[in-house]
Parts: C-alpha cells; sequence; structure tokens
C-alpha cells in the first residue's frame, strides 16, 4: 500500500482529502504544519506529499525546500493563491505539481494518482524487461534503476524532471514543443503551461550543465521548443 503524508493547519480539509484516498486505496498519513510533516517524512516510507501553502511554524514553502534537501518524492502544494507568480514559486522550490484552493476533490485524486505513477511506475506502459540505458555524451539515463549521471556523477532529478529528460533524451535531435512536452508528461490538455514547462526545463539545466547559461545538452530552438543536442 502507498502512503499518502497530507499536511495542512485545516483540519477539515485533512480529513476531506483523507477521505478521497483511502477511498482508493491509499494509506494516508496526517500532519498539521510543516514539522509535523519532516517529522513524519523521516519517520515513514511516504510516496507522496500533499502540502498546504500557509501554515503555521513552518510555511509550505521552507517546508518543501527542507525536504527537497533529503528526498525526491513528489510533492503536490495546495494554496489559496491562484497568481502564476505563486505557481511558479511552488514550482521553483522543488514542488511537482499545483493545486488551487478551493479545489475539486477528484481532481486532486487524478493529479495523485497521475505523480505516483510516474514516481512508482506502477502500470507504467513504458517500462520494458531489459536494461534502459541511455547515453549522449557524458550524460547517462539508466531508465531501469531510475538514475542519471552527468560525467560519472549522480544527478538529482524530481520524478517530473527525470520524466522530462528522459522523453527528450530517448528523442535526441527531436524538437518539442512546450504544449507537446506539457501533454506528454502531466498526460492532460497544455493550458497556460508555458511557464510550468519552463520552469522544469531550468532546473534540469541548473543540475546536468556545468553552465546553465551555454547549455551543452539541453537546448531551446527558439520560437519552437526545446531538444537534447546530439553529441
Amino acid at each position: 500500500m502507498l502512503n499518502i503524508l497530507v499536511c495542512d493547519d485545516d483540519k477539515q480539509i485533512v480529513e476531506a482529502i483523507d477521505i478521497y484516498l483511502s477511498q482508493e486505496g491509499y494509506h494516508v498519513l496526517k500532519a498539521y504544519d510543516g514539522v509535523e510533516a519532516l517529522t513524519q517524512i523521516r519517520m515513514n516510507n511516504i510516496h507522496l506529499l500533499v502540502i498546504d501553502v500557509m501554515m503555521p511554524k513552518l510555511d509550505g514553502i521552507r517546508a518543501t525546500l527542507k525536504i527537497r534537501e533529503e528526498s525526491s518524492i513528489p510533492i503536490i502544494i495546495l494554496s489559496a493563491k491562484s497568481e502564476d507568480s505563486d505557481k511558479i514559486l511552488g514550482l521553483n522550490i522543488g514542488a511537482d505539481d499545483y493545486v488551487t484552493k478551493p479545489f475539486n476533490p477528484l481532481e486532486l485524486v487524478a493529479r495523485v494518482k497521475s505523480q505516483l505513477r510516474r514516481y512508482t511506475q506502477l502500470g507504467s506502459a513504458n517500462i520494458e524487461s531489459s536494461m534502459n540505458i541511455y547515453k549522449n555524451g557524458g550524460l547517462v539515463i539508466n531508465d531501469e534503476n531510475k538514475e542519471v549521471t552527468v560525467d560519472g556523477e549522480m544527478i538529482k532529478l524530481t520524478p517530473i524532471e527525470y520524466n522530462i529528460l528522459l522523453l527528450l533524451v530517448k528523442n535526441v535531435g527531436k524538437v518539442f514543443s512546450i504544449n507537446q512536452i506539457y501533454e506528454s508528461i502531466w498526460n492532460e490538455e497544455a493550458i497556460g503551461a508555458d511557464n510550468t514547462v519552463a520552469v522544469h526545463i531550468r532546473h534540469i539545466r541548473e543540475k546536468i550543465e556545468i553552465n546553465p547559461k551555454e547549455p551543452r545538452y539541453l537546448k531551446v530552438v527558439w520560437g519552437i521548443g526545446y531538444k537534447i543536442e546530439k553529441i
């Protein structure tokens, strides 16, 4: 059974999310501030975190920053704020998805399932039994073990970052538009996806490139999209 940690200082919201996720067969753990969330993650095998932004003691933003120092589990941020700048901030600090309050519980469940599929690879049609190793210059992806190395150094990516990079590396030289990347990775229609994809692309560059401003691997094709340059 997969463990999902739900963290929000509004206990009614936590209980409501618990009901919906439990109905889907998930085991829900609960926390009511960022400090409790960190403790739960360190004590339990958590597969996904749903966390609110505005909380006492340690807010969702700072908690996510600390969690990302230790774990690459999928993180879905909840917030009453709907501005693009807040969504970008959430993605910038390591979140994989963002849901604005008030939200449809069924949409949240769908997003949880989508993130868990990418993280655990359960039921994925893309899994192959043989060793899946993709190399391009010093960039190597071992899709069997979900490991990325650059010049022999292990690179730590979030599930979303990993899947974007894998999509591009599997298709070296092919240019993908922002909408194509979004629809391939998020499995939903790309509406206003520019900022979301751009933030993740920047994070990938910061992790795999020696100089992100002059990338060797992950190139932008102006007016079209992104590609992995063949090396």
